[in-house]
Parts: C-alpha cells; structure tokens; sequence
C-alpha cells in the first residue's frame, strides 16, 4: 500500500482510504511495445498502481536538471499556481538552452539558443538556483527527498531537502569511441563546428535522427561527408527497415556518401575501420549512435530499467516494485512513461521534454484531475526534407505507405497499424504538412484511432476523413 505523504495529512481518513485502496497488478506477459514481445521488461512486472492521496501541495520540490524539461517543470509549476520554495540544480554550468539548434542550425548558430529567448522560459521563477551544482545521490522516505550534491564538481557534498523531488536529468551522447566526437551540449557543437570547414572529410558513424541532420548540414557547407550505419538502412531503429529505406535516396543528391549495413571495427581521430578491411579517411569523426538517461548517479536508490531510464506512470511518478512513489517524479529524456494510448513510451525526444512536465505538475499538484496521455512526436530536417512522426511505431505493427515516393525529391506519408487491425499506432509525414495536421488531430483523442485503411492509404483523400466512428 503507498504510504500516504505528509503534505495530505490534513485529509480525512474515509478520502485517504479511498484513495489509496486502488491497487491493480498489470497483466503478466503483457507485450512490450518497445520489441513487440514479451521480453520480460516493466511490461511484465507486479508493479502496483495507486492514486496519489488528496491533499494540500507539498511547500518544498526540488527539480534535479536545469535543460528544457527542468526549465519546464519550474515553469509550469509557477504557471499552475504553486507558491512554494522550489530548488533547481543543474550540472552543465549554463542557462537552460533548446538542444534541437545545435544539429539543425549547428553551422550558422554560434552561440546556444537560450530557452528564455526562445520559450520566454526564466529559471527566476525558482528561489535558489545552482546552475553548477550536479546532484551526487538520493534519498526518499516518508518524511521528503535528500539530494546529495558536488557543487562546481568539487567534492565538498551538500545536500538538499524537499518534500518532492522531480528529476530531469535528460541524457548524454552514448560515445564507444573516445577518439570520436559527440553531439548533445553546446560545448559538443563548438568543437564540432570548429573542424567542419569546406573540404574537411566527415565521417559519421549513425544514421539516426542527429547523424542525418549533421551529414545533410555539413555536405551544404562544403563538407565531404560519408555516413557509417550497421542496420540495412538509415532510422531503422525507429521507423523500421522498410521505411528507413525509403530515406536512403535522399543521400547521394544531398552530396552524402551512405555505406548501410556496415560495421565499425575501429575508430581514430583520423580515419574509420570497416569490418570488411575498408578504411575511411576523416579529418573529423562524429559518433551518432544514441544516448542514455543520466542516471548513474541515482545508483540503487531507484529501480532503473536496463538503458538507464526510470518507468513512470501515466502521473509521472517513478515506479517501484511497492507501487508509485509519490516524492518522486520523472520527466523528459530520463522518464519512460506508461501510457494508456501507446503502451510504454520511451523518453530521448524534444516534444516530451518541452509538454511532459505540465502534465507531471498537474497530477502532483491537483491529485483528483484527470491525466493528459500525450500522443509521442518527433519532427526531424533530414537532408533537405521534413518529417514528423505521430504515435509510436511497433516492430510488429503493418506499415501502409500513403502514396509510394517516385524518386528521391517526393514526399509521402507512413501509417503503421496493429497487426490484424484498422488502429494506427503511428504516422510519419515526409513534406505533407497536411497529413502532419492531421495526425495531430488523430492522436489527440483518449485512445489509438480507428481509421479505413483503403481511404487512408489514398494521398488524394484527406487523411482526416479516413478517420471511423
């Protein structure tokens, strides 16, 4: 049973007992949406499910990351009428800027694209604020959260206290080779953007959602750009195979040399060994092969799934094995939230990290209200196109093109559905600003759409209307 926190005291017995006697245990075996299997993840735990006791807000929280989805949290906590001591600790040193720009515009944008500019967010709304103090460890109990931190990295431990603790700690760039180059922080672009003058030689190690925005920029400048991918095809992580292929052709009329299904067996600052003896010369090498939640520095005192993320529920609350902790709560990059729409819906993208906290805020501060399931969304320039990606793709799911692309410069639109049925699960449009508006719309009810599969798959049809009762 979830304890009932301090800050609900006040509440009657009868409410409190209500309210904490909901307890159900997920379904085991349930599929995991991630491999579309039951691969034995969160999905197939005892994790308990309660409601958070009503109650008066806690007066004290503590906001563990100073990037958008920390920057957010305070914000919508000011918004939402919060009018307690609220502490952000950051490690990165600077103010809260937008990451998207440093891939996008990392050529013509010297200088970070500050959230308070851009978002007209303001950390002022805190009362104590450490841009330079990284949190070292955590404690909950009963009684509120301890963070332990190393201000300035200097080994003299402080410690900070709070009723609720929300961590927003984002992620760093997974990087297997030390000789090569990351980009996530601006310190990252600045030293990238240092070496991609014209004529330098670029190879690129990922064709993901950065490796493909980087390649498409530096080629515009004049760069000679090769891009290294293990899979059979770019983004094939995230949209599959069959669709990543689709993008393959928007490499050589951009100037990019693509090598798919190629496998890196050595990385220097100079040049890039292939598993099959070729050898590609670099004045520049650039790892774009993920990232992962920063979370080592929560060690044991949360349970964390096996990519570093910390499962949540539809509240944001970070889920142990004796239920939803109720002073601790995730967002952005580090949060893998249950949804009911989607099933469990990985964090690592800007859109969860900019609307997520509001919801979280809500939920904490107003327990009775009802939950915002947000619908995933990426958008992404690759190469000369755009795309956006509603829902979340399974590798199970039946993909329908929208209109197949006839050569390199065509746009189109990629619906996937449950296997075996008429409810779409995700929509990537490629240059259909349309079929983007319309996605939206789709995935903004409380459950997956149902739509006609013959009229959907028509590109003279709007895709709106494909939509059933």
């Amino acid at each position: 049973m979830t304890a009932t926190p301090t800050w609900a005291s006040t509440t009657s017995a009868a409410t409190q007992a209500r309210a904490i006697a909901v307890v159900t245990s997920q379904r085991a075996g349930a599929r995991c949406r991630s491999c579309a299997s039951a691969c034995g993840s969160l999905t197939r735990g005892d994790y308990r499910e309660a409601v958070l006791t009503p109650g008066p807000v806690p007066r004290s929280v503590v906001v563990v990351g100073a990037g958008l989805a920390g920057s957010q949290t305070v914000a919508a906590l000011r918004a939402q009428g919060f009018d307690g001591h609220v502490t952000v600790l950051g490690a990165e040193g600077l103010a809260p800027y937008d990451r998207p720009p440093l891939s996008k515009e990392l050529l013509t944008r010297s200088e970070p694209a500050w959230l308070r500019d851009e978002l007209g967010t303001d950390l002022d709304l805190a009362d104590d604020v450490r841009l330079d103090e990284p949190a070292t460890a955590l404690d909950h109990d009963a009684d509120g959260v301890t963070v332990q931190t190393s201000p300035g990295g200097s080994g003299d431990p402080r410690e900070v206290r709070g009723d609720v603790v929300v961590l927003a700690t984002g992620s760093g760039a997974s990087r297997p080779w030390p000789e090569a180059l990351t980009l996530h922080a601006a310190a990252d672009a600045a030293r990238l953007r240092e070496s991609l003058v014209p004529g330098a030689r670029l190879v690129v190690v990922g064709a993901g959602w950065i490796g493909a925005e980087v390649a498409g920029v530096a080629a515009a400048a004049g760069v000679e750009v090769t891009v290294v991918e293990g899979a059979l095809a770019p983004l094939s992580t995230a949209l599959g195979a069959e669709v990543g292929a689709l993008t393959a052709a928007w490499y050589e009329p951009a100037g990019v040399r693509l090598l798919t299904s190629s496998t890196v067996a050595a990385v220097q600052a100079d040049h890039v060994d292939l598993a099959d003896g070729t050898r590609l010369e670099a004045d520049v090498v650039l790892a774009a092969v993920g990232a992962r939640p920063r979370s080592g520095w929560i060690g044991a005192a949360l349970p964390l799934e096996a990519d570093g993320s910390l499962a949540v529920d539809d509240r944001y609350r970070v889920l142990a094995p004796q239920g939803p902790l109720d002073r601790v709560l995730a967002v952005g990059d580090l949060a893998r939230r249950r949804s009911a729409r989607h099933g469990w819906v990985p964090g690592g993208h800007w859109d969860g990290a900019l609307r997520g906290p509001a919801v979280a805020v809500r939920a904490l501060l107003e327990p009775e209200a009802p939950v915002e399931d947000l619908a995933p969304y990426v958008f992404s320039t690759q190469l000369g196109h755009e795309l956006a990606c509603y829902g979340l793709p399974g590798a199970a799911d039946e993909v329908v093109l929208r209109g197949a692309p006839a050569g390199a410069g065509d746009g189109f639109t990629a619906l996937w559905f449950a296997p075996g049925t008429d409810r779409l699960t995700a929509v990537l449009a490629v240059d259909r600003p349309r079929d983007v508006a319309a996605a939206r719309k789709l995935f903004a009810g409380p459950t997956l759409p149902t739509v006609d599969r013959p009229r959907a798959a028509d590109p003279a049809t709007p895709l709106r209307t494909a939509l059933l009762p």
